[in-house]
């Protein structure tokens, strides 16, 4: 089992917490961005957290592991291994609608954990727990390494995560950021 400050100094050591003027994926400002990408590029440290998270849904009966594209295709590889005998799906947009593309399905009925790297508002994991549930499937928890709400988002099932953090941000027609000059940065990987 690991403990806060060993989730934290992960994130610290592979330098995955930013500090500066960002845009995030929702459209909203902060000034602490969490790029999961520096984490999940090092498998041992990829290992080490989704071993954690897994450990949290062991009793579940999880028979799929779906992440939204592209951050949480990684997680979801790696918490299906942990979790043995699962299968890796990762869900992507079409038409602006996530979807299970690339011949990914879900059985009616089937236990499915979503996971996502990092949570602000949540709209990409309810974006994918709708199209699961679509397609019958049983949507069994929410898994997350970094959910930046301070825990205030409700998925309506399990959800676990392992760094969680109250950050701050800023609607863009309202952020002293941008009203300082500083420059924004869009580190993120999906356009908004």
């Amino acid at each position: 089992m690991l403990t806060a400050q060993e989730i934290e100094s992960i994130f610290r050591k592979t330098g995955a917490m930013l500090t500066g003027h960002f845009l995030l994926t929702s459209g909203l400002h902060s000034d602490r961005y969490f790029q999961c990408a520096m984490v999940l590029q090092y498998p041992d440290f990829t290992e080490i957290l989704c071993r954690e998270l897994a450990r949290r849904f062991a009793d579940l009966g999880i028979t799929a592991v779906v992440g939204p594209a592209v951050g949480g295709i990684v997680v979801s590889y790696e918490l299906s291994r942990a979790l043995v005998r699962t299968r890796s799906l990762f869900a992507e947009r079409e038409n602006g609608v996530m979807r299970l593309r690339r011949g990914f399905t879900i059985k009616p009925g089937e236990k499915v954990l979503v996971v996502e790297d990092v949570i602000t508002t949540g709209g990409s994991v309810r974006e994918t727990i709708d199209a699961l549930r679509e397609m019958g499937g049983d949507v069994a928890g929410v898994g997350v390494l970094v959910d930046r709400s301070n825990g205030s988002i409700d998925f309506g099932v399990k959800t676990e995560a392992l760094l969680i953090t109250e950050a701050v941000t800023y609607q863009s027609d309202d952020c002293p950021l941008c009203r300082e000059g500083l420059p924004v940065t869009k580190p993120g990987s999906r356009e908004t």
